[in-house]
């Protein structure tokens, strides 16, 4: 019996050491999971309402088994307790109350034991694994690491990084790039996350982020902070944009990145799988970084919607094709760069936009004002597009305007104020059909024409509103680069268009500021309520105690 235990507890320690030299963990981590499954044998053979500890030895490999019991008068739990003269026999000198040891005589870890500790040992191997994975890799996100690709499943590429395992998902994948068996492959690891099945290190090779961290290796000045690249977007195994920026003024960050005869930039093309890659010089200009993003297209002119973050690019109509590039990929990269709305339009059509836009609003201040053609028209021609402006506007500059004098701009102020009632009341009165509660006037920021808008969407009580979070009210509708029609087809890629779904009231321009009073005024009947009810819960108590 005595050498079945030796050699039981021979191939455990064995097994300790080779597991803690295999997975790189400290030996004492698995030394106490062989305890714990030691432990668990003895209570199979001793009874498992025993409290049975074990302790063994990292060297000699020697096994204590021990009871703790507590000594008591008069005994009611055999397995855990004992009385007075029991206890005497045990621990000389033991006193009521005492908790002492009973030893217990070495078990004969048999097959199925041996088994069951193997399994409890390597399930503590395997957290204490997983736990080293995930603290070595947890602050690496943002790293370019290389690893051998260990296998391909349904899509998602698996690849073994030494001491851990991180997947390349189907979306992050270069298209049409061959994914082999014991292949190096280089990635960026986009985030790190603590899993149940363990940690899950995600890799990329299709986010912008992983060419900047290629041209950072590539680029001395890139890596020593003299150049940065301030924006960047993909179009994954295809085309790419870049736009760089010089801290010196003597180093070209263009020339810099392309390098002797394009030996920089053609290292980085070669690990894209021969992505098309055009430098551009990054401006604090927005027109200007524009009219380099575009390129190679020539842009006569750019118009900034700052509000609605919206850009007109004005090209010769010779130029449309080239500006839009093939399937759009031209402005639609040039527009991930900007972070903005890029509307492609040719002089053409950008003059019968000018023409329709300056006959809409003559249109309007000629119906609303009750004037003349002329004056209309001379209105929009002085820069007027909207009722407010010719309300609101000084006398004085109105008066300046060549042609009209101080009793015509009083008149037509006059005018102007009447006719934003008439609206005002007609938005009232389509509100009111609407049902929604005159409440929602008196909060502020709220004009007729929002709460008409607000009806619409079912929006139409104080807790409709209240329920709303700020951006569900007041984010501005999404979109990116659109054609405009008679240009080439649009992408197979589904485009954001303006009526996809934004905020409520985000077409009316509303600050987040605003859009927090707006809410948080929409809740303050919350807390009068709650208030009140306070109040008559502590009258309640008092009329109780009285």
């Amino acid at each position: 019996m005595a050498s079945a235990i030796s050699a039981n507890r021979a191939e455990l320690l064995a097994i300790a050491t080779s597991v803690a030299t295999e997975k790189m963990i400290d030996k004492s981590i698995v030394i106490e999971a062989m305890e714990e499954a030691i432990q668990k044998s003895a209570r199979n053979r001793y009874g498992a309402e025993n409290d049975i500890r074990a302790k063994l030895d990292p060297k000699s490999g020697d096994l204590r088994l021990w009871r703790v019991v507590e000594v008591v008068e008069e005994v009611e739990d055999y397995f855990k307790q004992v009385d007075l003269k029991q206890a005497e026999k045990l621990e000389p000198g033991a006193k009521l109350g005492d908790f002492i040891v009973d030893p217990l005589p070495p078990v004969d870890l048999g097959r199925i034991d041996a088994q069951s500790a193997k399994q409890v040992i390597f399930q503590k191997v395997r957290d204490a694994e997983r736990d080293r994975q995930y603290e070595e890799f947890k602050d690496r996100a943002g790293e370019v690491i290389t690893g051998v690709i260990k296998s391909v499943e349904f899509g998602h590429v698996i690849v073994n990084l030494g001491r851990a395992e991180g997947v390349i998902r189907r979306d992050q994948q270069i298209p049409r790039e061959a994914a082999r068996v014991g292949e190096r492959v280089r990635a960026w690891i986009m985030k790190v996350e603590r899993q149940n099945r363990g940690p899950q290190i995600f890799l990329s090779r299709a986010h912008p982020e992983f060419m900047k961290k290629l041209f950072a290796q590539e680029v001395p000045e890139i890596y020593d902070g003299i150049i940065e690249i301030k924006a960047a977007a993909r179009d994954p195994g295809s085309r790419a944009k870049i736009g760089v920026i010089s801290r010196d003024s003597s180093i070209d960050p263009v020339g810099a990145c392309v390098g002797m005869k394009g030996s920089r930039v053609q290292a980085v093309v070669q690990e894209l799988q021969g992505e098309k890659i055009d430098i551009i010089p990054w401006s604090e200009d927005t027109a200007t970084f524009i009219v380099n993003a575009l390129q190679p297209a020539t842009v006569s002119r750019v118009v900034i919607d700052e509000e609605e973050s919206r850009i007109e690019v004005v090209v010769p109509d010779d130029q449309l094709s080239l500006a839009i590039g093939r399937r759009g990929q031209n402005v639609r990269l040039a527009s991930q760069l900007t972070g903005s709305q890029i509307d492609i339009m040719t002089e053409q059509e950008a003059s019968e936009k000018r023409q329709r836009e300056f006959s809409e609003r003559s249109k309007m201040f000629e119906e609303e004002l009750d004037v003349d053609e002329t004056l209309s028209q001379l209105l929009v021609a002085e820069g007027f597009t909207e009722m407010e402006e010719v309300a609101y506007i000084g006398i004085e500059e109105l008066a300046s305007i060549e042609g009209f004098d101080e009793e015509l701009a009083e008149e037509l102020q006059s005018r102007a104020v009447e006719a934003l009632e008439r609206r005002d009341a007609a938005h009232r009165e389509a509100r009111r059909t609407l049902g929604v509660e005159d409440d929602l006037a008196e909060l502020p920021h709220l004009t007729e024409a929002m709460l008409v808008t607000l009806g619409k969407a079912g929006i139409k009580t104080l807790d409709d509103l209240a329920d709303l979070a700020t951006d569900e009210l007041i984010a501005k509708k999404r979109a990116e680069p659109r054609r405009r029609e008679g240009s080439t087809p649009a992408p197979p890629r589904r485009a954001m268009r303006e009526e996809d779904k934004g905020g409520v009231l985000g077409e009316y321009g509303l600050s987040e500021e605003q859009g927090n009073e707006i809410i948080m005024a929409a809740r303050a009947h919350w807390f009068e309520d709650e208030s009140s009810a306070g109040d008559n819960g502590e009258a309640a108590d008092a009329d109780t105690s009285q």
